[in-house]
């Protein structure tokens, strides 16, 4: 899928580039699989802003996602939708029963494609199935955690995820990030790679197209003045920050440990950190 370039007409103009929409078969959604998303700016059910820089933005729609389809269900894809609520594509799917459903569209999915979710689906891409019946070394995205819970990783544009080994009861899979995790044989997966893989490629180019996107500016912590962020103050940064960064509470951010579930992190073989250590 290439990306959309556009003439320097204008400077916002000029290196801006866009998506390609040509795999998207439908502008409309349907109608009783969406519902009104409300604008919190980033703030939380007390209204503090616990996401800072976030507000304003076009009227969106949530679409109603399913991450755990059912199994048994065998489903045509009617159509690929774009989702303003994430970089993925969804797919539009209709199962045996007649009922609809949206699923995340991975790079093979096209119209008329039938996919099957359970123990049972033949080994193919987009089909969803335990990790216990998946080959070892498959591509795979929209992993369980808990087993039932649905998707919860991998979901992103482009992502995909590598399963590695099978050990007892556990599977161990290299996420996106380079961490290898284990999970439960009984949890599913989808196989292939999540579509729109050219996503991360695309320059914004114009603050205006962020501002439309809900995102609001940020200012550096440099150019600050001291009694606003522990960066500011001095002669500009002409000398560097001369310490730490940190946020502007003061808490640090590069090599401070913020992962306290010791749950998770029995689960975890190889930390994403290990790979990026110089040997």
């Amino acid at each position: 899928m290439p990306i959309q370039a556009y003439n320097p007409t204008t400077p916002a103009r000029r290196g801006m580039t866009s998506e390609d929409y040509s795999e998207i078969t439908t502008r409309k959604p349907l109608k009783s699989l969406i519902k009104s998303k409300k604008q919190n700016a980033g703030r939380n059910n007390t209204g503090r802003i616990t996401v800072r820089h976030r507000g304003g933005g076009v009227k969106r729609h949530h679409r109603l996602m399913n991450h755990k389809l059912a199994p048994g269900t065998v489903a045509t894809i009617e159509e690929i939708e774009y989702d303003p609520n994430r970089s993925a594509r969804i797919a539009r799917i209709k199962d045996q029963h007649g009922l609809y459903h949206y699923v995340l569209a991975d790079t093979s999915m096209t119209k008329g494609k039938q996919i099957v979710s359970g123990p049972d689906a033949p080994i193919e891409s987009s089909n969803r199935m335990p990790l216990s019946k998946i080959p070892v070394g498959s591509q795979i995205y929209a992993i369980e955690i808990s087993v039932g819970k649905g998707a919860q990783m991998v979901r992103s544009a482009g992502a995909k995820a590598q399963l590695m080994a099978k050990e007892g009861d556990y599977a161990q899979v290299r996420l996106p990030s380079g961490e290898v995790r284990r999970f439960r044989l009984e949890v599913t997966a989808a196989l292939g790679v999540v579509g729109n893989i050219q996503h991360q490629n695309v320059k914004v180019g114009s603050a205006g197209r962020n501002r439309r996107k809900g995102i609001r500016p940020s200012v550096r912590g440099i150019a600050m003045n001291a009694v606003d962020h522990p960066h500011g103050g001095g002669d500009g940064g002409a000398h560097g920050v001369g310490r730490t960064p940190k946020t502007p509470w003061g808490q640090l951010t590069l090599g401070y440990r913020t992962r306290r579930r010791k749950d998770v992190s029995k689960l975890i073989v190889k930390s994403r950190h290990e790979g990026k250590r110089k040997k």
